[in-house]
């Protein structure tokens, strides 16, 4: 990482979707902002993805993000949070492909180890973690956790560019997403 670049985190949810941006130049990750995008009062499932697109669309235009870091569903027993969830994924990461932006997915337990090192870390235990790395005062510190994962993934991303795993799927373009996730086109 020669350059300086921004990475977008997002934690995906129908209810509260969290970002976090960061910026990285060279072997630093600063904290740039964080937040979670409200959805929660939408009762309509449609407008929740209308709004999903907005929300991230405005969020891109105001940070121009160079990457996005995306949390992977976890799979739950719950067959229609899982379908909730997915469609707001898809949502977000369709909002980065309209704008050209790199993204890679990661698993929840392949963030909680980047940032701890302990795959069953708690939400709070990332947060602090992340607090201590990033040297981000306490005051500055995300109230909404889903905004702390969010920021959890963009540092995770980071990290991973330091050294490279397979475990990441990257993808360039809509066409590239469908050609290495053929269960999730239909």
């Amino acid at each position: 990482m020669n350059n300086e670049s921004i990475i977008l985190g997002i934690d995906p949810g129908t209810n509260y979707m969290g970002y976090g941006v960061i910026s990285v130049d060279r072997n630093h990750a600063r904290f740039i902002a964080h937040g979670v995008i409200d959805l929660h009062k939408i009762t309509d499932p449609y407008l929740t993805l209308s709004a999903i697109f907005t929300e991230l669309t405005r969020i891109i235009d105001t940070y121009l993000p160079d990457e996005m870091a995306i949390e992977a569903p976890f799979f739950g027993k719950n067959v229609q949070s899982m379908l909730k969830l997915g469609r707001a994924q898809g949502v977000a990461i369709t909002a980065a492909i309209q704008h050209q932006i790199p993204i890679t997915e990661y698993a929840p337990l392949k963030i909680k180890m980047a940032i701890t090192g302990n795959g069953n870390a708690s939400k709070e235990q990332v947060a602090d973690m992340l607090r201590r790395l990033m040297n981000i005062p306490a005051a500055d510190m995300p109230t909404h956790l889903d905004a702390t994962d969010a920021l959890a993934a963009a540092y995770c991303h980071y990290i991973q560019k330091k050294r490279p795993s397979s475990a990441a799927k990257k993808y360039s373009s809509w066409k590239d997403f469908v050609s290495k996730n053929p269960d999730k086109s239909h």
